[in-house]
Order: C-alpha cells, then sequence, then structure tokens
C-alpha cells in the first residue's frame, strides 16, 4: 500500500520533501534549512531547493535569525498548516478505503484504537533538530576501518 499512497498525487499537492520540510516545521516549530537538512538526511543544498518551492507557493515564511544576521529562520504559514491538512485528509480518504476492503469491520476497530499508539510511540523517539540521530553507517576512514579491525582480535 505505500507505493499505491506514494503514487496519488494531484495538482498543487505537495511533493514528498515538502511535506516532509513542512511536517517537520509543523511538529518542531520554526528552524533553520541546515535543522531541517539534518532531519531528513540530506545536504543543505538539496533543502534549499525544497525550501524555496515552499516559500514560492507562500508556505513558509523566512525571518532573520536574532542570534546570527546570516541565518534565516524558517516557519510555517497558515496556508502551509492548509496544506498539511489537505495532504493527510486525503491520505486519511484513502487508507480508509483501503481498511474497509482489506479488514473486516471488527479488525478496523482494533485499527483505529491501536493507530494512536503507534503514532504517539514513533513521535516520542523522534531526535530534536538540533542533535539529529545519524543512522549509523561503517566506518568510512583508513583510521576507522584500522581501529575497527584491532578491535574484532
Amino acid at each position: 500500500m505505500p507505493a499505491r499512497l506514494r503514487q496519488v498525487k494531484s495538482e498543487g499537492e505537495l511533493t514528498l520533501p515538502e511535506s516532509s520540510a513542512l511536517t517537520r516545521l509543523d511538529r518542531n516549530g520554526p528552524g533553520t534549512t541546515a535543522a531541517l537538512a539534518r532531519w531528513e538526511q540530506i545536504t543543505p543544498q538539496a533543502m534549499g531547493a525544497t525550501v524555496a518551492a515552499l516559500e514560492a507557493r507562500q508556505l513558509i515564511v523566512r525571518t532573520p535569525d536574532p542570534e546570527d544576521g546570516r541565518r534565516s529562520i524558517l516557519t510555517i504559514t497558515d496556508a502551509g498548516e492548509r496544506a498539511l491538512r489537505a495532504g493527510r485528509n486525503a491520505l486519511t480518504d484513502l487508507m480508509a478505503g483501503a481498511l474497509a476492503r482489506g479488514f473486516t469491520p471488527g479488525e478496523v476497530r482494533q485499527l483505529r484504537v491501536a493507530a494512536p499508539l503507534i503514532d504517539q510511540s514513533g513521535v516520542a523517539r523522534q531526535p530534536s533538530p538540533e542533535q539529529p540521530q545519524a543512522p549509523e553507517t561503517a566506518p568510512r576512514s583508513r583510521e576507522a576501518l584500522r581501529d575497527r579491525g584491532r578491535g574484532e582480535r
């Protein structure tokens, strides 16, 4: 079902990166492009393109950072919040249809009870945007590889 959900797009709908950036700003409050990029584990340049598209559509606003005039603080606008809600409503409708076709009424009731708990558990584990937790990766430097090999002996 996830692949099908990603395929459903209409005119003016948010792209996946736009939706993700707006969701971060909605849940975490105002932040910088760099903080959003760290959250999404992409380069600031890639996030910059997404931010520019959101700003052009007036879904976010950029204001100077009072602590560092070289940076900008990004904040979701009312239009951005409406766009997120519309996307969530469309997704909810699509999922409701899939559930109605694939589950019994009793199973759907059980899912309704479980869904808030699943959502809550996922949100509770998210790191703050200022200190994202990168996934563990294999060491890339020669020194790290050498040190790793020594530890295994």
